[in-house]
């Protein structure tokens, strides 16, 4: 190995993990880039093909760079591999790359071939703003305008849509209406005798653009018994900077998170993001994976708080076992309903019945199978603004499964999804399709509302 390569691997780790791809190709029907391009090197085999040159010396040049760039992270590769590959390791470590040739620490010779110089002020934009609330809130007006304006049509079909895609792919995936509900309040007592105590992650993107689900799911949670804590310090927890190959950034973030919580003094963190619980729950492997010296305590505390990070629906399902079942009394809701696995809940946290268990608990709600394998939407964090013709295909591709179901309700465990869903199900033409969170639905059966509160008109 080239002492830079080594640089990039210095515990070898990243060559092991690589090695235990036997390239069987049983990743590849799994892989939605695959599925679009049918390019090789835009498959997981074919990316763990180039992270193995590169460790082998090869320089990160451009070409590389944009093929691992292509990935959207989705992790369905990893459900299909026989063999247990850590893609996941691979691809986060493989992104940061780029950011690590700009600065010198790469073996390529000319390492700012890696990123083209407007590629790194968009990247420099969009991690300037979503990690940040505020920042995020101060341009959610703005954003709104344009699409009631019909600048986002405008901009699809125009110059943007060619000099400017991330700008034209921000108009496309912007809520038309406010957010919910602000700040929730530091602590939301359970409702009846008390069966946990639980911190909630109130999150970014879900803050700002979906304050209503945090809501509902702190209702939800209290509901059932919980006193729900919200820190009112909490940031962003990392995820998409962790997913996003900028690991110094995310340690950052996840640092604030785990101190956070830890004077919380909870039983659980409960998360309503499945990117988000995605990346809580592999703090522990993260710091574990740069432990040493002082970081050691770091990782045994990292580790402690993963162990403790739960799904919204995985943590109702292990509060039903556990304390004799469900408390809150369900209220009919008559909706045919399609359930979209989340990737980083499907995928990277294996957490698929739990969901399907909680709306068919509820009467009245017809639950319909998606028929596309649970194929990425092509949301992927911040891939629909960064690869947004690639994403904008895939919603489409997801709209029309969704569509085939006949659903007029459509329920998501992720913010993101939510966006990139309602923009393909608004772009395509057909019938309004409503799409909630499981938390908007579960609430409205406890509380006895209607699914027109949700917008969803009868069927």
């Amino acid at each position: 190995m080239a002492d830079g390569a080594g640089a990039l691997d210095p515990g070898g780790q990243l060559a092991a993990a690589a090695s235990d791809c036997v390239h069987c190709g049983f990743c590849l029907p799994a892989c939605p880039t695959y599925q679009l391009w049918g390019e090789e090197m835009d498959s997981p085999r074919g990316r763990i093909h180039l992270i193995s040159q590169v460790l082998d010396g090869a320089p990160v040049t451009e070409k590389v760079t944009t093929h691992l760039d292509r990935c959207l992270g989705c992790m369905a590769c990893m459900t299909a591999c026989p063999s247990g590959v850590r893609y996941n390791e691979l691809i986060e470590a493989a992104r940061a790359w780029p950011e690590e040739a700009l600065s010198g620490a790469d073996p390529a010779p000319e390492p700012a071939a890696a990123r083209s110089v407007r590629d790194r002020a968009v990247r420099a934009a969009i991690f300037a703003t979503f990690p940040y609330p505020k920042r995020l809130r101060a341009l959610t007006g703005p954003l709104r305008l344009a699409r009631r304006a019909g600048l986002d049509r405008l901009a699809l079909r125009g110059a943007a849509a060619r000099y400017a895609p991330e700008l034209a792919g921000s108009l496309r995936l912007a809520p038309r209406s406010a957010a919910g509900p602000g700040r929730l309040p530091a602590r939301i007592p359970a409702r009846g005798p008390r069966r946990a105590v639980v911190g909630m992650l109130t999150g970014c993107v879900q803050r700002v653009f979906f304050g209503d689900v945090n809501a509902a799911t702190a209702r939800v949670l209290a509901a059932e018994g919980c006193d729900v804590i919200v820190p009112p310090g909490q940031g962003c927890c990392g995820a998409l900077s962790l997913h996003s190959g900028r690991p110094a950034e995310a340690a950052r973030f996840a640092e604030r998170t785990i101190a956070e919580f830890e004077q919380a003094g909870v039983d659980a963190i409960v998360i309503n993001s499945a990117g988000c619980g995605s990346a809580m729950k592999e703090y522990g492997a993260f710091f574990g994976r740069a432990a040493g010296g002082e970081r050691d305590a770091l990782a045994a505390r990292a580790a402690a708080f993963s162990g403790r990070v739960r799904d919204f629906s995985e943590f109702l399902a292990e509060l039903y076992r556990e304390h004799g079942g469900p408390r809150a009394v369900r209220q009919e809701l008559r909706a045919i309903t399609a359930y979209h696995d989340a990737c980083h809940l499907a995928h990277a946290q294996r957490i698929r019945q739990q969901p399907r268990d909680l709306l068919r608990g509820i009467p009245g709600l017809d639950l319909i199978e998606v028929g596309d394998g649970g194929t990425c939407c092509g949301s992927a964090g911040v891939y629909n603004l960064l690869q947004p013709e690639a994403a904008a295909e895939l919603g489409l591709r997801k709209a029309a499964a969704l569509r085939a179901t006949g659903a007029r309700l459509v329920v998501s465990a992720n913010p993101g999804c939510s966006l990139q869903i309602a923009a393909a199900l608004t772009g395509d033409g057909g019938d309004p399709v409503v799409v909630a969170h499981i938390a908007e639905v579960l609430d409205a059966s406890f509380r006895g509302r209607p699914l027109s509160a949700l917008g969803v008109t009868a069927c």
